[in-house]
Parts: structure tokens; sequence; C-alpha cells
């Protein structure tokens, strides 16, 4: 897997926790610890897509 298709596949990783995100926030009842889970996951993969483009 070339560089660029490892750091777009990490986009759309982060991109779908994102959606995923902003549906548990709209979502009534939602889990907390899940939600943070989600964006400590979406900061580990924008750390590593920064990490990687520079």
């Amino acid at each position: 897997m070339s560089l660029n298709s490892h750091v777009d596949e990490l986009k759309r990783k982060h991109q779908n926790l994102s959606e995923q995100v902003e549906a548990a926030q709209r979502a009534p009842g939602s889990n907390d610890f899940e939600i943070a889970d989600m964006k400590k996951q979406k900061l580990r993969l924008k750390e590593e897509i920064e990490r990687l483009s520079s």
C-alpha cells in the first residue's frame, strides 16, 4: 500500500468516525463514554494523518 493510499484510508476512517460522533450526540440516551472513545480515536487518526503528511 502506498503512503498516499494509506493516508486516504485514514482520512476515510476519520470522516466515518466524525459522522458516528455527530449521530451519537444527536441520539437521545447516548453513551458519553462511547462518544469520548470515538473522539479519542478520531484524534489518534488525525495525528497519524498529520505525521504521515509532513
